[in-house]
């Protein structure tokens, strides 16, 4: 049985063929693409087309389109390939409660995984600079935000000694991804010195290169934490 020919639109076409040309190193990464005039010209089609194909590039993440400039073919990292993740991910959270559980437990088990790599390879200048982000965190418990933000950043520093970028940027998306379930909790009286214990605990352990244990303390940090701010809030 043939299947039915589907008609396509025209800026499809544009974009097939601008997609061809990136990937084809033709238009190299950081490199400007052609204005909407010439691929106007160059390829027989009318400003809207060129535009919807420009804009679902941008979508993509593949260019990045700022206002009276030539579209730029973006430098791929990883902190662009997860921000592009950002807005379906958070969607996700809010149309559907129960996929924060799977989150919680992705996120349990990469950094588990990282401290558990930091354990091994970390040297004395990143175990300074891990003691040096708790003690920025220390400083900032009377600005909640602030604090927030040096929590992820502590994270962040974790998940860093990998040496795998890829690792940091999940690390602080899924942290931000989930951040606003969490903001409650750690507004809870004491939360922040529990935070803050915890975290010398994982530094302690990554200190002692012992990767069980840091993987042990990081698993303690990330699942206790919801029943113990819990107890914060709601006293027995």
């Amino acid at each position: 049985m043939s299947e039915t020919i589907q008609r396509r639109k025209i800026y499809q076409e544009v974009l097939d063929r601008l997609m061809d040309r990136i990937r084809s190193g033709a238009i190299p990464a950081g490199a400007q693409l052609p204005s909407e005039r010439e691929l106007m010209d160059e390829y027989g089609v009318g400003r809207p087309a060129v535009r919807e194909a420009l804009q679902a590039l941008e979508r993509s993440g593949i260019v990045e389109i700022i206002h009276g400039e030539r579209a730029r073919v973006v430098v791929p990292t990883a902190e662009r390939l997860v921000s592009q993740l950002a807005g379906g991910a958070m969607h996700l959270l809010r149309s559907q409660p129960g996929s924060l559980e799977h989150m919680k437990e992705a996120r349990v088990f990469l950094e588990c995984g990282t401290a558990r790599m930091a354990a091994e390879r970390a040297t004395e200048e990143q175990i300074a600079r891990l003691r040096l982000a708790i003690a920025q965190q220390r400083a900032a418990m009377s600005n909640f935000e602030l604090f927030v933000e040096r929590d992820m950043a502590f994270h962040r520093e974790i998940a860093g000694i990998s040496g795998n970028p890829i690792f940091p940027s999940i690390a602080e998306a899924l942290f931000r991804w989930a951040g606003e379930y969490y903001q409650t909790l750690v507004r809870a009286p004491g939360a922040e010195e529990l935070t803050l214990s915890e975290h010398e605990r994982i530094v302690d352990a990554i200190a002692a290169h012992d990767p069980q244990a840091a993987s042990d303390a990081m698993e303690a940090h990330l699942t206790r934490a919801n029943t113990l701010y819990q107890r914060l809030i709601r006293p027995a």
